[in-house]
């Protein structure tokens, strides 16, 4: 089974850092005690700009949870099957040879679920297996590549979609003051991404899905996730997500290759979630991987911030489009997420 393809797709509308923070100032000018907080934060999330599901000046028209909802539900459709059709394209394949589809969102909910929708639009088969997939959050593009692989190790000759929906903007609470939703506000930002992934009977040049490992770790809740309430998604960020990074990572990783014969040092390449400057540090430092070796995540923060789910399927994409190992390199697609947890995907290209 095979990585056949991703693709990535995006809003209209990309800001630069500066006009987004300086909207954030704006906005909170007077309420917040400390607006040089959104200064130090800009100076230190390694973000150039965002992209935003609607112009900038229409979220402060946003009358509430219900509008920004159904706001999701149109672009996340239209995204979602922009990203599609790409990656379909990228791998010879036709809507009609998608026999799953795994959709991961933590944006937004919907009820016909987006898959249902992207059914309709997209002409897929009528007898397609489909799972909408809510509450993962940042590690739900590493879960569902793992999720797509056990379907397709069970049916060969088929080909599953996981896609990543997500439209971080659409969830901001503009009177939350809390530091987790300042720093939510200055480097989350929107996109899509779908990843094909190829049973072993069918053709593709992709990277080898070799093994997955999922990891919880319990009585880690509060680390992150979203309260909810009637105002829609009240984010939960612990400072403590490094501090688990640098805890878990390394000892994680090396049982899952223990278990295959490897060490890290096999690892040609990191694949690894762009979860923010202090996670991506904490990553170099608890793996201690060569210096450049997370460049192509760090260029992924730089250009769109982190997109949850998506992020670690740009940096996939970044990888198969623009940095191809040569064949037979070891990879290891890594992302964590609410639960607290990680997910593992060993690859070889």
């Amino acid at each position: 089974m095979r990585v056949a393809s991703v693709a990535s797709a995006f809003p209209q509308h990309y800001y630069n850092q500066d006009v987004l923070v300086g909207a954030l100032k704006q906005h909170w000018a007077g309420r917040l005690k400390n607006l040089q907080l959104l200064d130090r934060l800009q100076a230190s999330a390694c973000v150039d700009g965002r992209y935003l599901t609607l112009p900038l000046d229409a979220y402060k028209r946003m009358a509430g949870w219900g509008e920004a909802n159904s706001k999701w539900i149109e672009w996340a459709r239209r995204l979602g099957q922009d990203a599609l059709c790409k990656a379909l394209t990228r791998a010879g394949f036709g809507p009609r040879d998608l026999s799953a589809l795994f959709v991961v969102s933590i944006t937004g909910i919907a009820n016909p679920s987006l898959d249902a929708r992207l059914i309709n639009c997209m002409g897929l088969s009528p007898h397609i297996k489909r799972l909408p997939i809510f509450g993962l959050g940042c590690v739900a593009g590493a879960a569902g590549i793992a999720r797509a692989a056990d379907y397709v190790r069970a049916y060969p000759g088929h080909v599953a979609a996981l896609l990543s929906v997500e439209l971080c903007s659409l969830t901001i609470q503009r009177d939350d003051l809390s530091v987790a939703n300042v720093i939510s506000a200055v480097l989350f930002g929107d996109g899509a991404a779908a990843v094909l992934v190829a049973g072993a009977e069918k053709e593709s040049d992709g990277p080898e899905i070799l093994a997955t490992r999922s990891v919880f770790y319990p009585n880690t809740e509060y680390v992150m996730g979203w309260d909810i309430s009637e105002k829609g998604f009240e984010v939960v960020l612990s400072p403590d997500v490094p501090v688990i990074v640098e805890r878990h990572l390394a000892g994680d990783v090396d049982s899952f290759l223990t278990d295959h014969g490897l060490t890290r040092h096999q690892i040609g390449t990191w694949i690894l979630h762009t979860g923010g400057p202090k996670v991506l540090k904490a990553t170099e430092s608890a793996l201690k991987v060569p210096a450049g070796a997370l460049d192509a995540s760090w260029e992924c923060l730089r250009k769109v911030g982190n997109l949850s789910s998506a992020s670690v399927l740009l940096v996939l994409e970044e990888f198969m489009m623009h940095r191809r190992p040569d064949p037979g390199t070891l990879s290891l697609l890594a992302a964590m997420g609410p639960g607290f947890c990680s997910e593992l995907v060993l690859l070889r290209w």
